[in-house]
């Protein structure tokens, strides 16, 4: 039996499907064989649940969706200040392969333009073969499984790519370029040549959706912090010189690549991946964009949409003697904190409260700014006699000042 949201993706395809825009990459030759009717897409949510519709397994080359994840990697190894004295994070607002350095720094603008992956790349330590071995591994633990190499793929990209050695030369001459030009353009012919499905792309973005826990393996793969700035990058400069219109119109970090593949990211909830080959002047997907427009307007799925109805994250309220008891649920986060700081406040200006015992049981996250917004409802309480005792099993709140601790029950 299909369950609900497989079904719901069969029919996103079916509407798209008779889309006849764009052409197949054929600039690298071995590409151009691709089926241009092939359409897959494959969701996949933080709890490592997956769903697929069409030709969601159907195996191509990653190419360029490979860019952030080979960023994460550098961002992983060499930490945002070094990799930032070799790539910027601004949109270029141009083609892929365009030549878009910094006058000041001569840096390329972004490392999802071809000049700045082509950099982050260079960046990845060891020889030829150990910079790709790393980049291989690497990308396929954000996939949850072992990426193989497209050897004709990787030797049509070869024997046609001297604008990226251009590139390489170029980023090389302004000292930004961390390995001789040529092998840094053979380990990036390769890294585009990795073998991926729509699947394999949803994954991927699950992970950064995931905050860098491979929702798949519960592996963690890079850092919460890594994670938030590839996602950034992704949302200015993912999708190229249509970067700004996809904001606009979808709302989801994505990226794209010439292989037909896309992947789309709501942080926190899941990743997408897309497979479709025909691709519009830019280089994007026609089908992959049309389908993820019609999820995101459908579902209201973009990341700046407003919530569209109250949240409460108190559970209940009593009061029994002076004592006030709060039984807490979910996140918390600075609306559901301020919410729980001025619930506390009416109620001690409206009754002779002397303790307060908070909840926490049923809390699954805290965010720093709600953890300070609660100390400093602590602290002030405090300065009026009121105590505040929490039942924190999780330590979400760790010892910060304003939150007394009951002494440990005897026996």
């Amino acid at each position: 039996m299909t369950d609900p949201l497989s079904a719901a993706l069969s029919a996103l395809l079916s509407r798209h499907h008779a889309l006849s825009d764009g052409q197949v990459a054929d600039y690298i030759p071995e590409l151009a064989g691709a089926d241009p009717s092939d359409f897959g897409i494959s969701m996949v949510s933080v709890h490592g649940r997956i769903y697929n519709a069409g030709d969601a397994e159907k195996p191509f080359t990653i190419q360029s969706v490979s860019k952030p994840f080979v960023y994460a990697l550098a961002l992983s190894e060499l930490g945002l200040a070094r990799v930032a004295r070799h790539v910027g994070f601004e949109p270029s607002g141009e083609p892929f392969n365009a030549v878009s350095l910094e006058p000041e720094t001569g840096r390329p603008a972004n490392p999802l333009i071809n000049a700045g992956a082509i950099v982050t790349t260079s960046l990845i330590a060891g020889d030829a073969d150990a910079g790709f071995t790393r980049i291989r591994e690497a990308l396929s633990a954000f996939a949850g499984r072992a990426l193989s190499l497209d050897e004709d793929v990787y030797r049509s990209e070869a024997s046609t790519g001297d604008r990226n050695r251009a590139l390489a030369y170029l980023t090389s001459s302004q000292g930004v370029l961390a390995r001789p030009a040529n092998e840094a353009t053979d380990i990036y012919f390769r890294q585009c040549a990795l073998e991926v499905t729509a699947t394999d792309l949803a994954v991927m973005g699950a992970t950064l959706a995931n905050a860098g826990i491979n929702p798949v393996t519960k592996r963690r793969v890079i850092g919460e912090d890594v994670a938030r700035i590839v996602l950034s990058v992704m949302s200015t400069c993912g999708m190229y010189d249509h970067s700004g219109e996809w904001m606009v119109r979808v709302g989801l970090p994505a990226k794209s690549g010439v292989g037909g593949g896309i992947t789309a990211v709501l942080p926190g909830e899941f990743g997408i991946g897309v497979y479709s080959p025909p691709l519009d002047l830019q280089g994007n997907s026609v089908r992959g964009m049309a389908a993820l427009q019609d999820t995101s307007t459908r579902l209201g799925l973009h990341v700046f949409a407003p919530a569209t109805e109250a949240r409460t994250a108190i559970a209940a309220s009593t009061m029994a003697g002076n004592t006030l008891s709060l039984w807490l649920r979910g996140e918390l986060d600075f609306i559901a904190a301020e919410q729980i700081a001025r619930h506390i406040h009416d109620q001690v200006a409206a009754f002779p409260i002397g303790l307060i015992a908070l909840d926490l049981t049923n809390v699954t996250a805290v965010r720093p700014i709600a953890a300070e917004l609660l100390a400093a409802t602590g602290t002030d309480m405090t300065s009026r006699g009121v105590r505040i005792e929490p039942t924190d099993p999780s330590g979400f709140l760790g010892t910060r000042p304003g939150v007394v601790r009951p002494p440990p029950s005897a026996g």
